[in-house]
């Protein structure tokens, strides 16, 4: 599928994780209407409370797959309330129709005014833990590899829920995030797969980084 709609953009403040939680963190993104600016940064109105771990013009734009949500209400009867709506993943984007198996490291694509590019998959981490109130969030979530995916932004512009995303390029059509995640995160891969990501100039320095790292694990 080489266009999918936008249904919807979203954007969060930073705010304590839960009620219980005071550490602040942006990962409650809630849908907003209307036209919203990207930035090379990402959307006008989003934010990150740990800028060293989130954000960046790496992860300007996360997108998650809605396609994923009735797997995970099926299997996770007592997150139902957080999966009820859009926007439990911290998503900026969401849509029903690309998953990780039909999107590509590098892939460029068009939506609303901004040009967009796929750097990377989503790294899921702790915060996931707390927002669900499932201490296995995190590997269930590494498990499936339904992990959604960033973008970097090439050309800023304006989007809005309706849009349809495009692909316009596909330079790396052996790499779906999903192949990517599964070299990076999964138990079992190949040591030709990381080689051949060192000379993959569109995957983002922290995953060139995990690469190396992962190298010199396997070597041992």
């Amino acid at each position: 599928m080489t266009s999918v709609e936008l249904r919807t953009v979203l954007t969060g403040e930073v705010r304590p994780l839960s009620a219980e939680d005071a550490r602040l963190s942006g990962i409650d993104k809630h849908p907003v209407t209307g036209k919203v600016e990207v930035h090379r940064l990402g959307l006008r109105g989003d934010h990150q409370a740990d800028l060293e771990a989130h954000g960046g013009v790496d992860k300007a734009i996360h997108h998650y797959a809605f396609d994923h949500y009735p797997a995970w209400r099926d299997e996770l009867p007592e997150a139902a309330e957080r999966l009820a709506r859009v926007g439990a993943f911290g998503e900026n984007f969401s849509t029903l129709g690309w998953t990780e198996h039909d999107v590509c490291l590098g892939d460029v694509v068009s939506v609303g005014s901004a040009k967009l590019q796929v750097s990377h998959g989503r790294q899921p981490c702790w915060k996931l833990n707390v927002r669900f109130a499932l201490p296995d969030m995190l590997p269930r979530v590494t498990r499936t590899g339904r992990c959604g995916w960033y973008y970097r932004v090439l050309e800023p512009g304006w989007v809005e829920a309706g849009d349809r995303l495009e692909l316009l390029e596909r330079p790396r059509p052996q790499w779906t995030i999903a192949r990517l995640f599964a070299a990076l995160f999964g138990p079992e891969f190949e040591r030709a797969d990381l080689l051949a990501l060192l000379d993959v100039p569109e995957l983002a320095d922290a995953w060139l980084e995990r690469t190396h790292k992962r190298l010199r694990r396997s070597a041992g």
